[in-house]
């Protein structure tokens, strides 16, 4: 099939629809299609190359030619558990360039353009300059505690009591139905917000507010959209007490992402950011091998390897 088929291309992220979720069933190539197969043998094809991420809850099995032409046309697979709301692995097709993982990494690590990375990413989620001289550590007490008023205020808005964000991941059902209708709609964000990184050639474990996590600039990225997005969405949610909140929250999320457009969003953000680090990106070595071969022109964007 592969001397028939032209090779196959990734599609730029910004054109793409944001997630899909699948559940019950085994993932596999089938007649050059991408399908789901249910225990009864029914297939449903997935448009895997226009879709961002997949989202893989529990009673899924991937088989290895599904996970490479997943990796290939760039979607993200990303294995959730209950609910699909807790996060435990995923499939890396992005980062594939290691110009921008090195110009991320140069910006992390000096103190003084991380900070402007900081104080530009305050400024992007609070519409305000952050107050002057002001460490990383002093910024994120100020951004938690406004953090917090904005869950209050919101709660408030619909009715809700808040007691704080709070829930036990051993345990999912025992926390309230706002946190689990919060927690549900993060994951949603968070799924795409990696996928994108990883389509823009970054790596999502190096943060300059949140560190020391596999996801840490994912959650810096994520914020910025966050209150703007999927919460309102949660707490609407969770005031109708509907008898499968999660599900509604997936739905709603993903109506969402499209109507925004926040595929198309992600990416120039993220460049827009590091550069309030002002610096140049590192120069290759003098001693380094050149490209053997020249790299293509591809449709999709800097870090698929498709």
């Amino acid at each position: 099939m592969s001397d028939i088929l032209p090779p196959l291309k990734p599609i730029a992220m910004k054109e793409r629809v944001s997630i899909l979720f699948v559940e019950r069933g085994e993932l596999d190539v089938l007649d050059g299609a991408f399908v789901l197969v249910d225990k009864k043998g029914v297939r449903t094809h997935i448009p895997l190359g226009s879709v961002a991420c997949l989202m893989l809850e529990p009673g899924i099995r991937v088989y290895h030619a599904a996970a490479v032409l997943a990796a290939r046309v760039g979607c993200l697979l990303v294995w959730v558990g209950e609910a699909g709301v807790r996060l435990y692995a995923a499939g890396q097709p992005g980062g594939a360039r290691s110009d921008r993982l090195l110009y991320q990494a140069k910006l992390a690590l000096d103190d003084s353009a991380r900070l402007k990375v900081v104080r530009k990413m305050y400024a992007m989620r609070f519409n305000e300059e952050p107050p002057e001289r002001r460490s990383v550590e002093q910024l994120r007490g100020i951004e938690g505690a406004r953090v917090k008023k904005i869950y209050q205020f919101m709660a408030s808005r619909y009715g809700l009591v808040w007691k704080g964000r709070r829930y036990d991941h051993k345990k999912w059902k025992s926390g309230d139905i706002s946190n689990r209708c919060v927690s549900s709609a993060t994951a949603c964000l968070y799924g795409i917000t990696e996928a994108a990184i990883l389509a823009a050639g970054y790596a999502p474990a190096v943060g300059f507010i949140h560190t020391g996590k596999p996801l840490s600039f994912v959650y810096d990225i994520a914020d910025l959209f966050k209150f703007d997005t999927v919460i309102p969405v949660a707490f609407k949610i969770a005031a109708k007490n509907p008898r499968d909140p999660e599900r509604d929250v997936r739905l709603k999320c993903r109506d969402i992402f499209r109507e925004t457009k926040l595929l198309g969003k992600i990416i120039p953000t993220i460049e827009k950011i590091l550069a309030a680090g002002e610096m140049e990106p590192p120069k290759t070595p003098k001693e380094s091998i050149p490209i053997a071969i020249p790299n293509e022109e591809k449709l999709g964007d800097a870090g698929h390897r498709g």
